[in-house]
């Protein structure tokens, strides 16, 4: 069964506030099973539009991304990200 992937495109506007939902949603993370294969780090852009802040989180199945996507867990942690940026998500199925 192919794994399933989260997907993120962050602009940060307050990285204070922004720790706050990291850490929740880090714990989500780990609850669903999930594994950071990339958080932030350096960012090059060689075509189209980049975001500053990239995050790519692989799990066992795309339910097992979608579990998480849409839990009760990660939608407090969304609510603590309200007014500290920008993000993109998106769930992808691996090859």
């Amino acid at each position: 069964m192919p794994k399933g992937y989260v997907i993120a495109r962050c602009v940060v506007t307050n990285a204070t506030q922004w720790a706050v939902y990291a850490a929740a949603a880090g714990a989500a993370i780990k609850q669903y099973g999930g594994t950071p294969l990339v958080r932030g780090g350096r960012t090059e852009v060689t075509e189209g539009e980049g975001r500053a802040r990239n995050v790519v989180l692989e799990f066992a199945s795309l339910d097992a991304a979608r579990a998480y996507a849409h839990s009760p867990e990660y939608a407090a942690a969304r609510k603590l990200r309200e007014n500290a940026g920008h993000i993109d998500i998106i769930i992808v199925e691996g090859a």
